[in-house]
């Protein structure tokens, strides 16, 4: 067991601009800031990140301005809701968390580093925080750096095992969304609704294009790196990259991944369930396949980098999707809208700032961590 060697402990966070560098040259020592440089704080004061939350807010000012004449009972509507619904609601989404840490923890076990589920849970509700508040996914990028940060690993490895995280994710959130939409209208399938169709082809063609894209690389990665006038450090750090992406799933443990990635998206689509049952409508009947075929389009959304946590893009697709599928009110579709990313992302980003400033994650306070063995066979050649 090893503690961080001393020279990577700093009392304040970087500028994410320093974080990047830092994946960039993991050797090298991290310059301390001055205090008053924390890490969001400066990236959120820059113009592009206050862009990124503005431009949305304000489109979303402006739609509910326009409508004022429905919108004005949403307040009601949401203050009737049944409070046991809604802490459950707050309950079952942040059970996805230590769930998160866990499968983390797996994964960087297989690309050989073993950490603490509890330590792991912290990074990643911190990194969380940071996908709140800037756009682009950087969360991503810091969560790698969090861990170079507080012990001697590589950034860039630890980098893929983020990256395989991601491509867990994305397959399960096409395959289940495919298997909750299919079970939800299984009883209308020569009728089903062209939003919906257009949704299936597409979960289809998101799995189809991973799987290709990870077969690729897994058989032609480093022989194409090899061929490439690239900078010996270059092909270093893809090196790593890979062992990390491909030396954290084994056989053994893909079953284990499997089950906890469904149990985490499964806690996304019970807290839609549990928002829609709070507020009661009866014009809205999701169901449970219905709750997670919405809930998962709205995760999918996230994905797309322009705004943080997919400000302003979530919110337009769960509303078609409610609307034009669900046959929801637009006012009833807003208060399902406005309640569950009020659990969703205010929540991270009131209590992840808490988080942030009473963990000594992001002043490199150290941590435990076992260099083990890792799974991925050996090196293929470069040419």
């Amino acid at each position: 067991m090893t503690d961080q060697p001393e020279h990577h402990r700093h009392p304040i966070g970087e500028p994410l601009e320093r974080e990047a560098d830092a994946l960039i040259h993991p050797e090298a020592p991290v310059e301390v800031p001055p205090a008053e440089q924390m890490s969001i704080v400066r990236r959120m004061r820059q113009p592009r990140a206050l862009l990124s939350i503005l431009v949305p807010l304000l489109i979303i000012i402006v739609a509910v301005a326009l409508n004022w004449d429905q919108m004005k009972t949403v307040p009601g509507e949401i203050a009737g809701a049944n409070l046991l619904f809604l802490s459950l609601a707050f309950l079952s989404y942040y059970a996805g968390f230590p769930l998160r840490g866990w499968r983390w923890t797996k994964l960087l076990k297989g690309a050989g580093y073993k950490i603490k589920v509890r330590d792991g849970t912290e990074i990643i509700f911190i990194s969380w925080l940071v996908n709140c508040v800037v756009p682009a996914k950087l969360g991503d990028l810091y969560r790698a750096y969090l861990l170079k940060l507080n012990s001697p690993v590589s950034a860039t490895k630890t980098l893929g095992t983020v990256f395989m995280e991601r491509i867990l994710d994305l397959i399960a959130i096409a395959a289940l969304g495919i298997a909750a939409g299919y079970w939800r209208f299984r009883d209308h399938l020569n009728t089903l609704p062209q939003t919906v169709q257009v949704i299936f082809a597409m979960g289809v063609i998101v799995v189809v294009i991973l799987i290709v894209a990870m077969v690729a690389m897994r058989s032609f990665g480093r022989r194409v790196v090899g061929v490439l006038p690239l900078p010996e450090r270059v092909v270093e750090l893809y090196l790593r990259f890979e062992e990390g992406v491909f030396g954290s799933v084994g056989l053994r443990g893909l079953p284990l991944l499997g089950a906890l990635t469904i149990l985490i998206w499964a806690s996304e689509a019970l807290r839609l369930y549990l928002v829609v049952r709070a507020l009661g409508f009866s014009d809205v009947d999701l169901g449970f396949s219905g709750a997670m075929f919405v809930a998962l389009i709205g995760s999918l959304l996230t994905a797309i980098p322009f705004t943080p946590a997919g400000l302003g893009i979530v919110e337009g697709g769960m509303l078609a999707v409610l609307t034009t599928v669900f046959k929801a009110s637009n006012t009833h579709a807003a208060a399902i809208i406005l309640v569950d990313r009020a659990i969703s992302v205010f929540t991270v980003v009131v209590l992840g700032a808490i988080a942030y400033v009473l963990s000594s994650k992001p002043r490199g306070g150290g941590m435990k961590v076992e260099e083990i063995p890792p799974q991925l066979a050996p090196a293929l050649p470069l040419a």
